[in-house]
């Protein structure tokens, strides 16, 4: 009897650690992605080049050094409107696009 209770405690001994080598790896994976993540540079959507930040009016914005589009993340066009003078073709875009 006591050979069937040692075998049970081993068994949940193994699981107990390949639950624990599970979650170990798998955070290594998380870090490795979050790595990888950040030194990947960007693709432009248009054709694949490569996109490199360019400082636009104290603005990082995105360019592409292939076709040289520009791409502008989350509030970006804001911050760059709030720098010129009204009526300015930043602001007119703010608008046209702030009305769809």
């Amino acid at each position: 009897m006591s050979d069937a209770w040692d075998e049970r405690r081993r068994a949940l001994e193994e699981e107990y650690f390949r639950k624990k080598d599970q979650e170990a790896v798998e955070k290594l994976r998380a870090q490795r992605a979050a790595r990888e993540a950040q030194t990947a540079p960007l693709l432009c959507p248009r054709c694949d080049g490569t996109l490199a930040e360019v400082a636009l009016e104290d603005v990082l914005i995105d360019r592409c050094t292939k076709c040289n589009g520009v791409w502008l993340d989350a509030g970006e066009l804001e911050r760059l409107t709030d720098h010129e003078q009204p009526g300015g073709w930043f602001a007119r875009i703010r608008h046209a696009l702030s009305r769809d």
